[in-house]
């Protein structure tokens, strides 16, 4: 290890219903046609941080942990619905997904009362479970899948730990977008939909094509 390098101590946390948006987006809308690989963005992440605080030594960044958060509707609610067996099989794809990079899923129980059902309790787990974490694990980079406002705070209250904060950015016109407070709070900012259009230089580009692997 060269003067100055230590081992980097990485987070990812998830907020499942952005990240689903975004990957369905990749599969069903963009010239990709394919989901985000996890496994391959974990390892890109790793890269990038590491050329960001560590002089590009990814042997020396490993990430950590990886948590997911998402509601889920009851299995009533899903029997109710036009094609059920689809759903079932959505939900089954995506938790395999999940398994295979070593993510770990969080689920709240979907206000199906609401009409439309909504998220109820998500955002405030994810900030919990993330903060505790961080406090505990000491984390040295947290990267907040998220393009929430909401999560403001959170990406404060991380920072004030010491624990930087990477929001890989979105910006699909009609689909998602980033909100602009979390990028002027977070330490790090990472363009994601402009590296993967070629609109942004990285000198890890070349492993961006594993992404949709």
């Amino acid at each position: 290890m060269h003067q100055g390098q230590k081992l980097l101590k990485v987070a990812v946390i998830y907020d499942g219903s952005f990240f689903w948006r975004i990957s369905n987006y990749y599969r069903f809308t963009h010239e990709r046609q394919s989901h985000l690989n996890i496994s391959a963005l974990h390892n890109y992440l790793r890269h990038h941080i590491s050329a960001i605080e560590n002089d590009g030594e990814a042997s020396l960044c490993q990430i950590q942990e990886a948590h997911f958060f998402r509601g889920r509707f009851s299995l009533k609610a899903v029997q109710a619905t036009r094609d059920p067996l689809k759903q079932l099989e959505t939900d089954r794809f995506q938790d395999q997904v999940l398994m295979w990079a070593g993510v770990v899923s969080h689920y709240q129980p979907m206000n199906e009362s609401a009409n439309p059902p909504e998220e109820k309790g998500v955002d405030i787990t994810l900030a919990l479970e993330t903060y505790d974490l961080a406090v505990h694990r000491h984390f040295d980079v947290v990267v907040l899948f998220t393009g929430a406002a909401d999560f403001s705070p959170l990406v404060r209250k991380l920072q004030g730990i010491g624990c930087r904060v990477m929001i890989p950015s979105f910006d699909l016109p009609n689909y998602a977008k980033t909100s602009q407070r979390l990028i002027e709070e977070a330490a790090y900012v990472l363009p994601l939909s402009e590296l993967i259009d070629g609109s942004a230089d990285d000198e890890y580009e070349h492993l961006l094509g594993d992404l949709f692997r």
